[in-house]
This record gives C-alpha cells, structure tokens and sequence, in this order.
C-alpha cells in the first residue's frame, strides 16, 4: 500500500487527490440508480444458474432428511433430551453425591406418575430425581478431563497437539470397551429390564468426575503418600456409588422374561453371580480404568 500525494494549498491538491489513481474504486460496478450492474444482476436470473440453485437446494434437502432418518434409527431424541433435563441445582447436588456418597438415602430411582402431561420414560428426569442418571455431567466431566489433562501436560512442558487426538481416543476406547463388557455381562446373566443403554453410558461417565479430583490432589499435592491416598478416596467413592446406584439395573428384585410382562423371581444362585458380576464391574474393572485414565 502506498500514501496518496501530500495535500498543499488550495483546491488544486484536492482535486488532485481525488483524481489519484490510488483512490479506492468499488469492487462491484454499480448502476447510477444504486442496484447491480445489470452485467451482473443477469447471472442470477440466468436460468442455467437458478436450475444449478434449486439442484443444490434439492440435494441439500434430501442429504439433510436421509440423515436425519438414519439417526433416528438408531438415536431416540426424545429419550436423549430425557437425560439432559437438568437443573443447576441438580447438578451441585449430584457432583457432591459422586464424590461424597457414603451417607447418601435411598438410591432407587422415583418411577413417573401415570397420566396425562407426564414426561417421556419409567422414571422421572434428573431435574426431579438425584438417583436419575444423566448424561450432562458425564459429558462436561469428559471434556473437562481432557482439557485438564493436556493444560497439565502444558504446564510441564510436554503438550504437543497430538496429545488432544491421542488423549480423546484412549478415553472413548475405555468407555465404549467398558458399555461393551456391561451389555455382555447383561445377557450372560439374563438381566432384561427397562433400562436403557444411555442408563450404562452416564454411570460409565461418572468415573472422570473422580479421575478430575484425583489429578488435581496429584498436581497440588508434594507429597507422594498424598497422592496415594486421594486416588484411593476417589476410587472408592465412585466404585460405592456405582454398586449402590447400579443395584436397581443389574440386580433386580423381579425380572420379565416375555414382552406380555410376566414377573418371576430371580433364583438365589443367579442372584449370587449377578451380585459377584457388580461388585467386578465396581471395583476391579473401575480401578484399571481409573488408573489408566488418571497416571499422568
């Protein structure tokens, strides 16, 4: 870019100034009466380019409607909105509930009411029940994981852009190894109830709550005992609140063997592995996964 020529006295400079070759010019040329030039204002009513529009518009429509029929085959919105009904209320609440569940009475879920006006679903939503699981903490405790993760990463000078790749991954192969492990278990041990899979993917999501707590104790903490000590707590906190709250999913007290709803109780022995399947799942699986997650 170069300065226009220096102003001098009198009206000559201005005109000079205005006739410069370094005066911006409209990128668009204009009609004296302030629409497009006609040169250009006729490519749009060329009917050549308003058959390519309404081709493009057509076929946007069409990609847009055949994906949204392909997710609706195997993504129920209706049922998914159920599970980020939350309040900020609920969300303190349930946090504290994660990390501090010792005391907590009772964990069974509140069923719905029967009528008209009622919510989608067997149980009332999150906003209405703290035993509901949902999906918002899971997901912002995922993403916060692995925000912490690579600022901490920063922060002693190892961060390097495919660490947020590689980080993601790892976290989203353990989650969905782990909702593959629990849907197995379920049909080994004939557990069918009214649960649905999202059920499993938000208890699954609860552990980055404590893993979140355990690397921040680690990072603050100088000494090692420490930080033994907080990985410890946020383990059994999330393995007491995975086998209390999945005691109503994997150990039924009844269970239904046919679409019509007959109801037989479940026998002692296969109540017995059930029970053994949980406490695994809460404690031995949760501790591998907590530590691979949370070394760091």
């Amino acid at each position: 870019m170069r300065s226009p020529p220096p102003l001098s006295q009198g009206g000559s400079s201005a005109s000079a100034y205005a006739s410069s070759p370094y005066q911006q010019q409209p990128s668009v040329p204009m009609h004296p009466q302030g629409n497009i030039h006609p040169a250009y204002g006729g490519f749009f009513s060329d009917p050549a380019a308003q058959l390519g529009f309404q081709i493009g518009s057509s076929a946007m429509k069409n990609s847009r409607e055949l994906l949204e029929a392909n997710m609706n085959r195997y993504v129920n919105y209706n049922v998914l909105k159920h599970y980020f009904n939350v309040s900020n209320s609920y969300v303190l609440n349930k946090i504290r509930l994660v990390i501090f569940p010792w005391r907590h009475r009772p964990w069974s879920r509140v069923p719905k009411g029967v009528g008209p006006g009622q919510p989608e679903g067997l149980f009332l939503p999150p906003r209405e029940d703290l035993n509901s699981p949902d999906m918002y903490i899971p997901v912002m405790a995922f993403v916060t994981y692995i925000l912490l993760y690579t600022m901490i990463a920063g922060i002693r000078g190892h961060f390097h852009p495919e660490l947020l790749g590689k980080l993601a991954s790892t976290a989203f192969a353990i989650v969905a190894l782990e909702i593959v492990g629990l849907k197995f278990g379920c049909y080994l041990l004939n557990i069918n109830n009214e649960s649905q899979l999202l059920d499993l993917v938000a208890y699954s999501g609860y552990k980055f709550v404590g893993i979140i707590a355990t690397m921040l104790v680690q990072e603050v903490s100088v000494m090692g005992w420490i930080k033994w000590l907080g990985f410890g707590y946020f383990f059994m906190a999330n393995a007491f609140f995975l086998l209390r709250s999945l005691k109503y999913v994997l150990l039924p007290e009844n269970a239904t063997d046919n679409p019509r709803g007959t109801v037989h109780a479940v026998a002692r022995a296969q109540k017995n592995r059930r029970t053994q399947f949980l406490f695994i799942y809460s404690y031995v699986v949760q501790f591998i996964f907590m530590w691979i997650l949370s070394s760091n």
